[in-house]
Parts: C-alpha cells; sequence; structure tokens
C-alpha cells in the first residue's frame, strides 16, 4: 500500500510561482514512476507530468512545458512540482500519483495509487 499526500497549494496572483510537494509513505518509493494530474471545476482530470524512477526521464503536457518542472527526492520520499508563470487556467485541484510498475505513462488509469489533492487559485 502507498499512501501519498500532497501539500504546497494555494492562492496565487497571474504570473506568480508556487512548489507542489509530495509525500509518499512505503520504502519502495524509488522504484516508483511518479505524476501530476489536475483537475479543475467541470472539466475532466488531466495529465500534467511525470517523471521515472531515477529522476531523469519527464514528461509534460503541451500546456504547463517551459513553466512547471517535475522532480523528485528519493531519499526523503518526496515529489516536486515547481510551477512558474501561473496562469487563471492553471487552476485546479492537483493530484499526485503513483505506478508501480513499467515506465512514464500520461493517463490516469496507468496509476494505482493517489493522493488526497492540493488546490492551486490563480486570480488576481
Amino acid at each position: 500500500q502507498v499512501q501519498l499526500v500532497e501539500s504546497g497549494g494555494g492562492l496565487v496572483q497571474p504570473g506568480g510561482s508556487l512548489r507542489l510537494s509530495c509525500a509518499a509513505s512505503g520504502r519502495t518509493f524509488r522504484n516508483y514512476v511518479m505524476g501530476w494530474f489536475r483537475q479543475a471545476p467541470g472539466k475532466e482530470r488531466e495529465f500534467v507530468a511525470a517523471i521515472n524512477w531515477g529522476g531523469g526521464n519527464t514528461d509534460y503536457a503541451d500546456s504547463v512545458k517551459g513553466r512547471f518542472t517535475i522532480s523528485r527526492a528519493n531519499a526523503k520520499n518526496t515529489l516536486y512540482l515547481q510551477m512558474n508563470s501561473l496562469k487563471p487556467e492553471d487552476t485546479a485541484v492537483y493530484y499526485c500519483a503513483a505506478r508501480t510498475f513499467g515506465t512514464l505513462a500520461t493517463t490516469g488509469q496507468s496509476y494505482a495509487y493517489w493522493g488526497q489533492g492540493t488546490q492551486v487559485t490563480v486570480s488576481s
């Protein structure tokens, strides 16, 4: 069983930055592919970013490329999402997810474990 707890969300002005964190339980965090997804009100959940076990391979949604950076600290069992140049359309609940086998994936069905989410609101 893997437990994931997100933190770091909040209210930020357009153009601002936030860093989300996701704390994972379990000794095998270093073996997981990790991802960030988001869901805005009235919209379907969408892929944001993913990272492989070692951190050397990443993937991003086109809408966040160049603005968001996914990273991980395996020694701390923690996943991060650095979000810069935030836009109002980035407003959503952000979820981290863990995939216990396989390679990077962009579909939610590929991830077995999910956190509760953290709200990010971009507004002036």
